[in-house]
């Protein structure tokens, strides 16, 4: 009978589950704080306590306490339910079942793209894409992204999305993106994408220089620029010439154009050049270009030609000037002293020539110029000298003939009238003058003068007066004539001369 009361009074005391509360927040995301509180509702003394989750003990207690769960994850999510014993006699008490459903905070992102394949050279703009539930919207998030697992940009920002200007072909790999959260740190990643770069290929391959006419100054400066007009990536340019094997350099670079120096020109240098790109795709060729080396002249060479040596007054001469080396065409000047004379141009190189009428005045120093638009160059000093010899020797044979010829004219004549004054004086003296002591048988006869007396007194009578330096001589020829009065004086004298005649004759 005792027994039998003693089990009425515990049974209910023992089926009392609404004297034990389990108290649970209604909704939970991952990583909340979650605490459960077990309430005695009739403020018995506790003396255990335990807390289960799907029937598994998780705590047990010899006081009061609560259970707490610093942040909550989905696998926290369960039914959750707590005992204690209480009272003198220690009931066990139980509460009610409380399901507890962990929700996602943010859902697990995506990482979008503006292209998953971008043209190299241009732009992407990548996107870590997720969305808080309305309860949590005050949540702050932020954001990284990675390209096969390096971490691109700063790091960690609190915007969602990456903007890269310009892709290269080396940016191809796997992105992914991570959203986190400020205070309960929960991380989570997108799935991984593939972006591949796509290459523009080479097109419109050109070479050009910069000096004007594709013309450069042998000793000069040549700049070779290949360009493209598209093509992307690392593109590879290389310089060629004509006809030749190995190129002339290369060069690697981002960029749609290079440039290659050819520091000192040589003579050589001049002819076709082309240049090559190529981005991975295939290599392109440019036009052919011509490349002309100019000379700049060298110091012309003067030559003077005569008809005879030396140059005579009228003689016709040839002023010859040269270059040996320079780029046609060429201009040659012709100066006397400093006095130009004249111009010829040589428009396929080599040399010109200038012809000149000699008078006295051209005797003097010649040089001349040569100029093909790269500087000008003068030629050393020649002398002409002229000489009128010929021209004086030729009036003095023409003197010396008329001069001969007046001469033999002059003699004849004076010779004739000699003649006859002196047998006028011969008469007069055969009538006047017979020589004393000499009979004449014949009267008549002895009138005559006597030939030998005649012979001796009428002699012409020559003087060499000497030579003027040239090859003529001069004579003086003296005619006496006897005066009337001197009757017995038969010589002529000295002192009275009655003409005086000067005669030239030409030695041969």
């Amino acid at each position: 009978m005792l027994l039998w009361s003693l089990l009425i009074i515990l049974a209910p005391a023992s089926a009392q589950a609404d004297g034990l509360t389990l108290l649970a927040p209604s909704s939970v995301f991952e990583g909340d704080r979650i605490v459960l509180s077990c309430q005695e509702e009739k403020k018995r003394k506790i003396k255990t306590m335990t807390y289960y989750k799907d029937e598994t003990e998780l705590l047990s207690l010899k006081k009061f306490s609560n259970f707490p769960i610093q942040r909550a994850n989905f696998s926290d999510s369960g039914n959750y339910h707590c005992t204690a014993t209480v009272g003198f006699w220690s009931w066990k008490e139980t509460s009610q079942t409380v399901n507890i459903k962990v929700q996602e905070l943010f859902r697990r992102p995506v990482l979008t793209a503006s292209s998953f394949q971008p043209t190299e050279g241009g732009p992407l703009t990548l996107t870590c894409e997720t969305r808080l539930p309305p309860q949590k919207s005050g949540v702050r998030l932020q954001f990284r992204f990675f390209r096969d697992s390096q971490a691109l940009g700063s790091g960690w920002s609190r915007s969602a999305e990456l903007h890269i200007p310009a892709m290269r072909t080396e940016d191809s790999g796997s992105y992914r993106c991570e959203a986190e959260t400020l205070m309960s740190r929960i991380r989570k990643w997108s799935p991984q994408s593939q972006i591949h770069v796509q290459r523009i290929p080479i097109s419109n391959v050109s070479l050009e220089t910069q000096v004007p006419g594709g013309q450069v100054i042998e000793g000069g400066k040549l700049d070779l620029l290949c360009s493209v007009a598209e093509g992307t990536g690392d593109i590879t340019f290389s310089w060629h010439r004509e006809a030749t094997g190995p190129s002339l350099g290369k060069k690697t670079q981002r960029s749609l154009t290079a440039e290659l120096d050819i520091l000192a020109v040589r003579e050589s240098d001049a002819g076709g050049y082309y240049c090559t790109a190529d981005n991975g795709h295939e290599p392109i060729q440019s036009k052919l270009l011509n490349i002309l080396v100019r000379i700049p002249v060298s110091s012309p060479v003067l030559t003077i030609t005569a008809p005879r040596a030396p140059a005579m007054v009228g003689d016709m001469v040839e002023l010859h000037c040269e270059a040996l080396r320079g780029s046609p065409p060429i201009v040659y000047q012709f100066y006397d002293e400093d006095v130009s004379l004249g111009n010829s141009s040589a428009p396929s190189g080599g040399g010109a020539s200038f012809n000149l009428s000699l008078t006295a005045e051209y005797s003097g120093n010649y040089s001349c110029e040569a100029d093909n638009g790269l500087g000008a160059q003068r030629s050393e000093v020649v002398t002409l000298s002229i000489s009128e010899a010929d021209g004086c020797r030729g009036d003095l044979v023409i003197a010396r003939a008329l001069g001969g010829l007046f001469g033999v004219l002059a003699f004849t004549g004076g010779v004739v009238l000699f003649y006859y004054w002196s047998h006028k004086i011969s008469g007069k003296s055969s009538a006047t003058n017979t020589p004393r002591g000499v009979s004449s048988p014949n009267p008549q006869a002895s009138t005559q003068p006597s030939p030998l007396f005649a012979m001796e007194d009428l002699q012409p009578e020559y003087v060499n007066v000497g030579s003027v330096g040239v090859d003529v001589i001069y004579s003086e020829v003296m005619g006496f004539q006897q005066p009337e009065d001197s009757a017995n004086n038969r010589k002529p004298s000295l002192e009275n001369k009655d003409s005086q005649v000067i005669y030239s004759s030409v030695k041969k």
